[in-house]
């Protein structure tokens, strides 16, 4: 199956293209606000260095968050969107699982990314088998407010040192672990954002009236 996969729910856009699972070429820009303008070029380079013309894809993966809107919104919608050029599925992957793969940490450990406001995105996972499987989460919650004894990896550890016992890499979901957490016949879910909190940007109300 020739997959491509998407992730842009944290600070950096992350892209792959894997044949089952062998990834054939994968990059990863670490751009907090630029998702919208490095993700197109970047599909059409990964698909270059894979040598895969796009109408050769069987499906698209895309990471669902949790996340920051605009920047998992970008993820989504393209993937979406060329999944329906090219008549294809479109699947989507909680962004937590994905860090938790690529960590290979044995044993209960915990995942935590930026989620802003000075809180965290968590899910706690155990390796069971060769995949990880997760036991809490995801939420969102303040670094103090969680047990920081479990070994931790992901953006938030590196943010909040003091409130996580740090396991190391990776910081951040890529795309290749959505290619081979598919290719394995993980979990997957529908293709639609993994919010945990209202967006920052809301609709304006109604005005007050003003008194004379």
């Amino acid at each position: 199956m020739l997959t491509l996969a998407l992730d842009t729910a944290t600070a950096a856009v992350s892209v792959a293209v894997a044949r089952g699972d062998e990834v054939l070429a994968e990059r990863s820009v670490p751009e907090a606000r630029r998702h919208a303008e490095l993700l197109a070029p970047l599909v059409a380079e990964v698909l270059g260095a894979a040598g895969v013309d796009r109408t050769e894809l069987e499906q698209i993966v895309t990471g669902v968050g949790p996340g920051p809107f605009t920047g998992l919104r970008v993820g989504i919608v393209t993937a979406r969107t060329l999944a329906a050029v090219l008549g294809v599925p479109v699947l989507g992957v909680c962004s937590l699982d994905l860090v938790a793969l690529g960590s290979g940490l044995r044993g209960e450990f915990r995942v935590v990314t930026d989620a802003r406001r000075k809180e965290v995105y968590w899910a706690d996972y155990r390796w069971t088998g060769d995949h990880p499987e997760r036991l809490r989460g995801p939420d969102v919650a303040r670094p103090a407010d969680l047990d920081g004894d479990l070994p931790s990896v992901g953006e938030g550890v590196r943010l909040y040192p003091d409130a996580f016992a740090q396991a190391g890499e990776p910081l951040q979901p890529g795309a290749a672990d959505a290619c081979r957490w598919v290719a394995a016949g993980l979990p997957t879910l529908d293709a639609a954002p993994l919010y945990l909190r209202r967006p920052d940007a809301v609709e304006p109300g109604a005005r007050k009236p003003v008194l004379s």
